[in-house]
């Protein structure tokens, strides 16, 4: 994700497509820690076009979903509507959202690489803050290596993710999962071909 000066314009636009930019399938990395989400309640952070949300959804799950784009939301709930799925979107920024404590027994944040660093840490915090404790929480974004590949992602090195940032972000969880890897990846046409990724899975105390 680039920055903008007037990102909400910015990614209406994008999703003023009948296409789904980001495809209609989960992301393979959520899909693949399926085994570790909590029965119950479940937060998709900045859900875009609803892909991941409506997948948890589809776990049995009762979901809870943001993204700031409108033309987001309203394809999401059409996707929703198509198979028979019902998930409670929001259309509202990070910083308007409801960040109740302890609501969600799973959080989720995929490719929600927008914020730089000061406001990842808040953002980071807020999830913690609504994840119950004994809930999991999954994390994928895109590492420094994914500047030499240009295949997705805000393109500044300040937004990338790192191992070390992680466990110091989530200090009071406990590691599932937690990877450093390069990956060939087919997510709609913008997340599409080999991509520089790290993926969280924790457990927390």
């Amino acid at each position: 994700m680039t920055a903008f000066n007037n990102p909400r314009h910015t990614w209406n636009q994008r999703f003023a497509t009948e296409q789904y930019i980001f495809g209609e399938e989960p992301n393979a990395y959520l899909r693949s820690q399926s085994a570790h989400l909590q029965a119950g309640s479940a937060l998709a952070v900045a859900d875009g076009e609803g892909r991941n949300g409506l997948w948890l959804a589809e776990q049995g799950l009762n979901v809870d979903a943001f993204d700031f784009s409108e033309n987001a939301i309203q394809k999401a709930r059409l996707l929703a509507e198509r198979r028979s799925q019902s998930v409670n979107w929001r259309c509202c920024d990070w910083q308007s959202f409801d960040w109740a404590n302890a609501r969600y027994a799973n959080v989720i944040g995929i490719f929600f690489q927008f914020a730089a660093p000061q406001d990842r840490t808040a953002l980071f915090a807020k999830m913690d803050k609504s994840l119950k404790s004994g809930g999991t929480l999954i994390i994928q974004g895109y590492t420094a290596a994914q500047l030499k590949f240009n295949t997705g992602g805000p393109g500044k090195l300040d937004h990338m993710y790192d191992e070390a940032m992680m466990r110091e972000a989530f200090v009071d969880y406990d590691i599932i999962d937690l990877q450093t890897y390069e990956a060939q990846i087919d997510e709609g046409t913008a997340h599409k071909g080999m991509s520089g990724l790290l993926g969280l899975t924790a457990r927390k105390r």
